[in-house]
């Protein structure tokens, strides 16, 4: 059989430039070497991750909130195998989901490990042992990316794991040490941390989720504090043991020799992700990867090889589902001859922890290095009055304008919901709207979303209304 494109990969990125092709009538087949499709993101990252973040808020919030709000409960407790159960449930609703619309767009499906021979021809290793190999015009390699486990750290699986492992634990630990305070460390450390567990993080650099807005950082881990999450800043973990009553952590602070030990019934690893090009058969067709196990690609996002492209993880960017996904459009309508675009720096980042965190655009720290002159705006949740309603208080909005345009140049948020109020930045700003026009929206009341304007009021001249 021959293809017009072949994508290797099933995940977010990959399933969506294997639509979007077959929309603009190519012939498509998609390979993934396990046996479900969704990827990382579907299958033990981002929707499994969400399903056990809600599960655990509803419990902390009826352990923490109810009896304030006239709701009395009588031996409240957590079935964790329950939790688990209702997390896979919604994994399989979403990975059948993938199926149906691989089949609805008639996508052919291949299960197997995928290595190019040459650039048209892409072998198949079946898990029954057999191979099978397919000719194709164009491939879009979307492989996605693994956890980084260094060797001292002795990952076992068991009580030493990383994402993919502490989505299935079955009964809530009494202590937890995690290595890593960026994203993935902090939503399952919350996770865990709602539920009970003593959750320790440690993280080299001097504060958590490097790369978003200090403020944003700060705010959250105040936060974070209040469920009893522990942070070693500037810290960093030598070793890692473990025998069957747990794990223990040796823990050295950055700028010295002094070292102490941390003892858990399990250590989580989540330092960050590699790209996953194993067995690619990259080699073949004179592909090399760069320091970090990057795919080098053009601005078409086409390797040195022109009939292949590359998307997601495995080339440079922030590794995100929805970057993936809007690279697989991408490519996709490059292929077709069309002339689609990306703006890269308003993909926003989220983490999913509650209060949320969400940011668009440049942080100040960019903008300082940059040398553009620029003004900010901020406004605390604990003045709104719906944030007051719910008694969800912490965080704030903090907008930062063009000093002189008055331009939106990033917009940086912690609290209830910004994972979706972010949406109303992005478009703003893919728009080019300046502070004021953010500021002179109608904004319904009572809504979070009000301090999105009261922060473009605080950045216009100073002129918030409510605090």
């Amino acid at each position: 059989m021959k293809y017009d494109v072949t994508v290797i990969g099933s995940g977010p990125g990959g399933y969506v430039a294997a639509i979007r092709a077959a929309q603009l009538g190519m012939k498509v087949a998609i390979i993934e070497r396990y046996n479900t499709l969704g990827g990382t993101c579907l299958n033990v990252g981002c929707i499994p991750s969400k399903a056990l973040l809600d599960s655990s808020e509803h419990y902390h919030a009826a352990h923490e909130r109810f009896a304030t709000h006239g709701i009395e409960l009588k031996d409240l407790r957590v079935n964790m195998p329950q939790m688990i159960k209702r997390k896979n449930d919604v994994v399989e609703q979403n990975v059948k989901g993938v199926d149906f619309l691989m089949k609805k767009n008639k996508i052919d499906v291949f299960h197997g490990h995928g290595s190019f021979v040459d650039a048209n021809t892409i072998q198949i290793a079946k898990q029954d042992g057999s191979t099978e190999s397919i000719q194709t015009s164009k491939v879009i390699i979307a492989t996605g990316s693994k956890p980084i486990v260094p060797a001292n750290f002795n990952y076992d699986k068991k009580r030493i794991i990383t994402s993919t492992e502490a989505l299935n634990i079955e009964s809530v630990p009494k202590r937890m040490v995690i290595i890593g305070g960026g994203v993935i460390g902090l939503e399952l450390g919350s996770v865990f941390g709602r539920l009970g567990t003593a959750i320790e993080v440690v993280e080299y650099l001097d504060r958590i989720l490097p790369g978003m807005d200090t403020d944003c950082s700060k705010e959250l881990m105040k936060s974070l504090k209040k469920i009893g999450m522990k942070f070693h800043l500037r810290h960093m973990v030598t070793n890692v043991t473990t025998d069957k009553k747990g794990v223990k952590v040796t823990v050295q602070e950055r700028d010295s020799d002094r070292t102490f030990d941390l003892e858990a019934d399990y250590c989580l690893i989540a330092i960050g992700r590699r790209p996953y090009t194993d067995k690619l058969g990259l080699e073949n067709i004179g592909i090399q990867t760069d320091e970090k196990g990057r795919i080098p690609v053009n601005e078409h996002l086409e390797t040195v090889v022109p009939s292949v492209y590359a998307i997601g993880d495995v080339i440079v960017g922030a590794m995100l589902a929805h970057k993936a996904e809007e690279e697989g459009v991408f490519v996709a309508e490059t292929i077709a001859g069309q002339h689609p675009h990306i703006n890269y720096n308003l993909i926003p980042g989220v983490v999913y922890t509650w209060p949320e965190v969400a940011g668009v655009g440049h942080t100040e720290e960019q903008l300082k290095e940059a040398g553009i002159p620029y003004k900010v705006g901020k406004f605390p949740f604990k003045a709104l009055g719906r944030a007051r309603a719910s008694m969800d208080l912490d965080g704030l909005v903090k907008v930062i304008a063009h000093k002189e345009t008055d331009e939106l140049l990033g917009v940086h948020m912690v609290g209830a919901r910004t994972a979706d109020m972010i949406a109303e930045a992005v478009a703003l700003m893919e728009f080019r709207a300046s502070a004021e026009d953010v500021a002179r929206m109608s904004h319904a009341h009572p809504t979070y979303t009000e301090a999105f304007k009261e922060a473009a009021l605080a950045a216009t001249d100073n002129r918030a209304l409510h605090i």
